[in-house]
């Protein structure tokens, strides 16, 4: 399979940003103006005509690629004060209806729906992605997937920031996660041992019409060997610049901690994919104060323990990948409880226009 050539520990970074009414906090189709008004490629068009995306460039160090992602977010913030509109990021919209939401004119899109139907429809949902530059693919790339996969519960925890739904308490912290998984090719990859089964497994579901291209894989951690990259997609759309800061140092980190280990010839035992799954649901439900189960044999430690030892441990490396500060972001989102819990707390002090104003508010912090 062509790997496209990377540099080691390069990361991209792609943020998807919620467009809504000023008056009524409902989302708008204002895509289209507000990319006219940007008229930069890094500011993109996505599924929604309510969404905008931002994409990075190649960056080597955490501290650089979210420099950039707030030069992006500001000339979104400009743009969308010139259109009258405002700019929310969280996982799902707290109180938009799924139904009449206006879908970018793109055949891979009309593909997407007429393959999906009606849970392709209610993909109102909203995230970031990671990627991170593999230079010995076949090597790297899937002991990489399987380390992304086995913290999967503290990446999910961290972002976890769409615990409503179509103005309902959706009663999970990640709902964005659960609806997700409704597609085909969405959620956990398969079972991937090695780079030969990953070959193979790419090649028959593309041969067999199960997926057009190996950027219709949605899982929630993929190869792209388009970008020469391992792509963390679990992360629920980020609220604010701290946020996004967060996930990125954190998966940057946890990507670098895995490729130190191949370096060393060690190989870490892996997690069982039925535990993989098990703590998916788990921390989509309960967030930051999940239980996750840590060994196969059954023994358990809440997420935000795990977490936080985990940034700990995580420091020496993230001095020398520029990301000390996306560490720290980290360690304060933690403390402050999560996104979910915030968003809950806004309801209990103002209702759900209380929500919306925080999410606003937090998106030009």
């Amino acid at each position: 399979m062509d790997f496209a050539p990377s540099k080691r520990g390069t990361l991209g970074v792609e943020w998807e940003l919620q467009l809504v009414d000023r008056s009524s906090r409902d989302l708008v189709a204002a895509a289209p103006a507000v990319l006219a008004r940007i008229d930069d490629e890094r500011v993109k068009g996505e599924f929604l005509q309510n969404t905008v995306e931002l994409v990075t460039g190649i960056h080597d160090s955490t501290e650089s690629a979210i420099a950039e992602v707030r030069e992006l977010r500001d000339l979104v913030l400009d743009a969308a004060d010139a259109e009258g509109v405002d700019v929310i990021g969280s996982g799902t919209h707290p109180t938009a209806q799924w139904r009449g939401q206006p879908v970018s004119d793109s055949p891979r899109y009309r593909r997407l729906i007429e393959h999906g139907g009606s849970w392709a429809e209610r993909l109102l949902i909203f995230g970031v992605h990671t990627h991170v530059g593999m230079d010995r693919p076949e090597r790297q790339t899937i002991p990489v997937l399987h380390a992304l996969l086995d913290h999967l519960p503290l990446i999910l925890a961290l972002s976890a920031s769409s615990p409503y739904w179509a103005g309902h308490d959706s009663g999970y912290a990640s709902q964005r996660a659960m609806l997700f998984q409704q597609i085909p090719n969405a959620g956990l990859p398969p079972e991937m041992p090695d780079w030969a089964t990953w070959e193979r497994v790419a090649h028959d579901l593309v041969h067999v019409g199960a997926a057009d291209g190996l950027t219709e894989l949605r899982w929630d951690v993929r190869p792209s060997p388009r970008l020469g990259t391992v792509e963390a997609r679990i992360a629920d759309g980020a609220p604010s610049l701290a946020h996004i800061h967060a996930v990125t140092a954190l998966t940057h980190c946890l990507v670098e901690e895995r490729m130190r280990a191949i370096d060393a010839g060690d190989a870490p035992e892996r997690i069982p994919s039925w535990l993989v799954r098990e703590n998916r649901w788990r921390t989509a439900r309960f967030g930051l104060d999940a239980v996750m189960i840590t060994t196969a044999d059954g023994a358990t430690m809440r997420v935000a323990e795990v977490l936080h030892s985990t940034l700990e441990r995580l420091e020496p490396i993230a001095e020398e990948l520029g990301a000390t500060e996306g560490i720290a972001a980290a360690v304060q989102v933690l403390a402050d409880g999560g996104s979910a819990a915030q968003q809950r707390e806004a309801m209990i002090a103002g209702g759900m226009e209380g929500v919306l104003e925080h999410l606003v508010e937090t998106m030009r912090a």
